[in-house]
Formats: C-alpha cells, structure tokens, sequence
C-alpha cells in the first residue's frame, strides 16, 4: 500500500506543527477538568437521534458552562481550548441561543446494531496490512519510546538520556502527531518526567475522522477527549480503538489503518510511552526539514542529552558497589537513595544489565522515585511486545553523539498567541 494515497487534511487544509500548537499557552498548574466536561457532553449526546433537537442546544449550554467553570486552570490545555472552539461553532450551527436551560448529563446509550462504533466491516484501505499485501512485501515495523528521566528509545534503536524540559514532538508526520510535556520530579531539579501526552490521529479518508487522545498525571481515560472509544462515523470506524488493559495505569490504541500500536502507561505519577509503526509511516513526512522536530526519528538536541552512563558504568563491576563522580549535566542523586540500594533494586526487576537496567539505576539516583524501576520495567516490557526484531530487544551501548551529527534543535518554543488562534481552528473537526 504506497502511503502516497493521502492523508486527510484538517478543515484549513493543512496540519500545524503539533509543538507550535501546543506549546504557544502557559502550563496550567492545577488539574484541568476538560475531560470530564467531554466525558459529560458524550453522556447527555450520545443518545440522541437528532441534533436538531432543543435537547441539543441544552447539552451544548452545559457544555459551554462547564468548560467556564474549569477555564481558569487550562488555559495551557489543547483540549480545553479545542472545546471552546468546538462549542461555539456547534452554537452558531445550530442556531442555539447562550441563554437557556442547561441538561444533567444521562447515561449512555449503547451504539444499535449496525451503528459505526460496532462495524466490523471496514474497508479494506483500511487494514495497512491487507492493503499493504497487495502491493509488496510485509512491513517493516519499528519501535519508539519514552520512559523515566526521560529515556528515548528512537525508530532508529538509538538510546538517550535527554533534559527536554517541557513540551517536545515525539512524533509528527502525515498520518499521526504525538507530543509531550517533561516537568521537574522534585522542586529545583534537573530530572524531569513525562506529566502529559497529547496524540492526534489526522483525518483519513473513509476509514477514521480527526481524534485527540490525551493523558497526564492521574488522568489516564481510556476515551478520547470527545468520549468516543473509535474512530468515528466513518465506514472504517474500527481501524482505530481504544482498549483499557489495567484501569488507569495502561491502555492500548489499535490504529489499523496506518498499521500501528501505540501503549501509554501511568507509573507511579508519571506516563510512558510505546509505538510500533511500519517504516512507511514513519517516513511519511511532506516537510522533509521539519523532521527536526522529530524527537523518534531525529533523537534528542546533542544539547539536551545526558551522559547518565557517567553516574554509573556500563558494566557495574562487583554489584555495582563503586559509585563514580557524576556528569556535569546529570542531576544531583539525593543523599536519601543510596548508590547500592539502586543496583539491588533494579537488579530485582532488570536482571539483564543493559541500557533499560542502567536507566532504572540513573533515575533512582536522580529522583529518590522507586516507581521509576517499574518504569524501566514496562518500557522493555513494550519493547519484547512491539520491536520486530527479537535481536534487538536488549541494547548495551548509549548512542553517542557527535557535534556534527546531533538531531537539530527544535524552533525555540515561544508564544504565537495569533498563530495558535488560527492553528487551533485545525481541532474544529473533533466536534463536527
């Protein structure tokens, strides 16, 4: 299947760098509630036939009404913003006066026989495999992740240590943008985390409408911001789901149509993040430039890399009982966590003393956090369930760059107040 076919484009015909979209709004410091005003909206919809009905008009006020009850503490949110949007164009379309009653949310209805979200029926370009079949050989899938401190595990099997403060592109081509936002583990520190994760699926022919999946810190729905566990109404719907494994600590998204799996994880109060997607896709880039952007892809800015191998070796000699003089750029280990306990404690979970063994004892070191050996853990446990190649499962050697060959540093992330007004019209179709 040539991934020439076209991806569907957004209602302005193009689709923004998903870092620029983002990352122009301040960081909200208290829990957003957007997605239960989604969660809501879908709950008081969802049954009704018609969106003509007055009832319509009532969600939509309670809607509306809700997202300004939480407004104060998402300002920085794509979803929250994308809902204002969404809502007003719903208001305007259906001529539906501000002034009004509101609704209670009611439960659910499930789908008739026949709705899209029970289809198995799709079509077949929207089976990447089957389509792909028919034009040559089986795929080549690859893998990326993020975990702990963060650790990147890039396409290309490269392994780093990065700083990437803030929000990063992960991903970012014709069919798929992921990216997320590292914040500081403890007050003053240099070691960060991964706290959100925001996924866009783009728009794609008949197979699946425009979706927005996104998690953070104790907030892991197994639903998209719109409530919906599909891919919409289209013909193809099912080619992307959503399943929940273990119910706010991991769930898996299928997207068929473009042949990929994608695993988000809470551990302890953070997420990680897994994908396996075939080499096509991956490469799938119009603005082959912008690919410095694509953290996966491109690795991390030589500037934002961590040598975490100068805070423990690459083969611990006797247990690990030698703790060597940290880095420059490596984050202070508090006092609390000694350097022994860490080797102990990820030899538990990691007996094999590779680069996810070394990582677990680096982030013990750096944030005092024993939920970062299970981090470790999940990562190479995503690793065997989606790498292609068995052989590769463990690395041993952190990928060291060059001056010269280091990824390309991303755009600085400053506010683009007007831009992002005209990007955000991009998300318009997560509502229509």
């Amino acid at each position: 299947m040539g991934m020439g076919r076209g991806a569907g484009r957004s209602a302005l015909g193009f689709w923004p760098t998903l870092a620029f979209l983002l990352c122009s709004f301040p960081a909200a410091t208290l829990p957003c509630k957007i997605l239960k005003c989604n969660s809501d909206f879908w709950s008081a919809t969802s049954g009704s036939h018609s969106e003509d009905a007055p009832e319509f008009c009532t969600a939509l006020r309670a809607y509306a009404y809700c997202t300004r009850r939480t407004a104060r503490t998402c300002r920085g949110d794509l979803a929250y913003h994308s809902a204002v949007h969404g809502i007003e164009d719903l208001m305007s379309q259906h001529n539906c006066s501000k002034d009004g009653p509101t609704s209670q949310p009611r439960l659910r209805t499930l789908p008739p026989a026949g709705d899209s979200q029970e289809r198995s029926d799709s079509p077949e370009i929207c089976h990447y495999e089957k389509s792909f079949h028919k034009h040559s050989a089986t795929p080549n899938y690859t893998h990326c992740g993020l975990f702990g401190d963060p650790h990147l595990r890039t396409f290309t099997d490269r392994f780093q240590t990065c700083k990437v403060q803030g929000a990063w592109p992960l991903i970012d081509n014709n069919y798929l943008n992921v990216q997320v936002t590292n914040t500081p583990v403890l007050p003053g520190s240099a070691a960060t985390a991964t706290s959100k994760l925001t996924i866009i699926f783009k728009n794609f022919q008949e197979c699946v409408d425009q979706k927005v999946y996104q998690a953070e810190m104790d907030e892991l729905p197994a639903a998209f911001v719109d409530g919906s566990k599909n891919g919409g109404d289209k013909h193809g719907a099912n080619s992307l789901k959503i399943t929940e494994k273990v119910s706010g600590q991991h769930i898996e998204i299928q997207a068929k149509y473009i042949g990929t799996t994608i695993v988000v994880r809470q551990v302890g109060r953070y997420l990680t993040f897994a994908i396996r997607m075939p080499e096509e896709v991956v490469n799938a880039v119009e603005d082959r430039d912008s690919q410095g952007l694509y953290l996966c892809l491109r690795g991390c800015p030589l500037n934002q890399q961590i040598d975490f191998q100068a805070i423990h070796p690459a083969a611990t000699e006797g247990h690990g009982t030698r703790r060597p003089a940290a880095a420059s750029p490596a984050p202070a280990p508090p006092e609390t966590f000694p350097y022994e306990t860490a080797v102990a404690k990820c030899k538990e979970k990691l007996p094999v003393e590779d680069l996810y063994y070394q990582a677990c004892v680096f982030d013990l070191l750096t944030t005092g956090d024993v939920n970062f050996t299970l981090a470790a853990y999940y990562a190479l446990e995503d690793v065997k369930m989606l790498h292609s190649n068995k052989d590769k499962l463990h690395l041993y050697e952190r990928t060291r760059e060059l001056p010269g060959q280091a990824a390309i540093a991303p755009l600085p992330l400053v506010s683009r107040p007007l831009l992002s007004a005209l990007l955000l019209l991009a998300l318009l179709p997560v509502f229509l």
